[in-house]
């Protein structure tokens, strides 16, 4: 096995278009176990860690450009109200060291059903920059997985940063594991409002063969909060509405029988899960239409 170490992105992206197999690692949460467990053996490792470059995120009049491999614990502290859905979501990684280490730009590489920021990305409408010396591209999270373990990168891409949205409304995520740290989902689940748009977003994990969204249920509350006045009432949600949107939410999944959990359980949990965060979503959206129209 061959170690490439650029010091640039430019030498990053030599290297890659010279040797497309290489395998990126920054964080090496993922690719180090697979590699100590003798799952995977590539030819070339390329060593992103000195791109300073990937650690870095800025932000705009609307959006976030986060750095591939900024780190789980920087979002949860200077991203969470930018990003809450991700934020949410990083808190549930692993443990502090693989969070201190850890970044999206890895979860998005792996592109495994299971990882964590997979549900909060989708929900928020992401898009992955990927670079190759070819050019540049931006790529909706909605094509990005492509099956399971696999992108829409290109053998020559690497990935340098993820642009999203900063929240215009509250974002929840919930996710079901065997126990609160050091954990693989069994099922996640990522929503988030998008009252400019009237909209609202879904993201599920490990419950189908790629990280997916729920948008039939979508379609169904987007029209039941429009016709119910929900959006501008900010009255509550009605139960056989949310019963409805979790039933839909399940029925989005295409979940195996494993060793964290069968199939019909993981079904249930996320329509549990929908169901859950969407009350508690929806009262965070209603408190806070309270509290501007009191200030007015």
């Amino acid at each position: 096995m061959d170690f490439l170490r650029p010091a640039s992105w430019a030498e990053a992206l030599a290297a890659k278009a010279e040797h497309p197999t290489a395998v990126p690692i920054a964080g090496g949460t993922d690719v180090m176990v697979e590699i100590n467990f003798d799952r995977r053996r590539p030819a070339y490792l390329l060593d992103l860690n000195r791109i300073t470059d990937l650690y870095a995120w800025e932000t705009g009049a609307d959006r976030v450009r986060l750095g591939a491999s900024v780190p789980y614990t920087r979002i949860m502290e200077a991203l969470r109200t930018e990003l809450p859905g991700l934020a949410l979501a990083a808190h549930t990684v692993a443990s502090p060291q693989i969070r201190n280490r850890g970044g999206v730009g890895g979860n998005l590489g792996t592109a495994s059903p299971a990882g964590d920021a997979h549900p909060a990305l989708l929900a928020a409408g992401a898009e992955v920059e990927a670079e190759s010396v070819r050019g540049r591209r931006l790529i909706p999270i909605d094509d990005f997985y492509t099956g399971v373990k696999r992108n829409a990168l290109a053998p020559d891409e690497l990935i340098r940063a993820v642009h999203v949205h900063k929240a215009d409304g509250p974002q929840q995520y919930a996710k079901v594991g065997t126990r609160n740290a050091m954990v693989i989902a069994v099922c996640a689940f990522g929503i988030a409002l998008h009252p400019r748009t009237r909209t609202v977003r879904t993201g599920i994990g490990s419950a189908a063969p790629t990280p997916v969204r729920a948008e039939a249920a979508e379609h169904f509350l987007n029209a039941a909060l429009e016709e119910g006045g929900c959006w501008d009432g900010g009255r509550v949600v009605p139960p056989s509405v949310a019963e409805r949107f979790a039933g839909l939410c399940a029925a989005a999944c295409d979940p195996i029988d494993d060793v964290r959990g069968t199939a019909a359980y993981r079904r249930h949990a996320v329509g549990v899960l929908a169901r859950r965060t969407l009350i508690r979503i929806w009262e965070e959206y209603r408190g806070t239409r309270r509290g501007t129209e009191g200030a007015a």
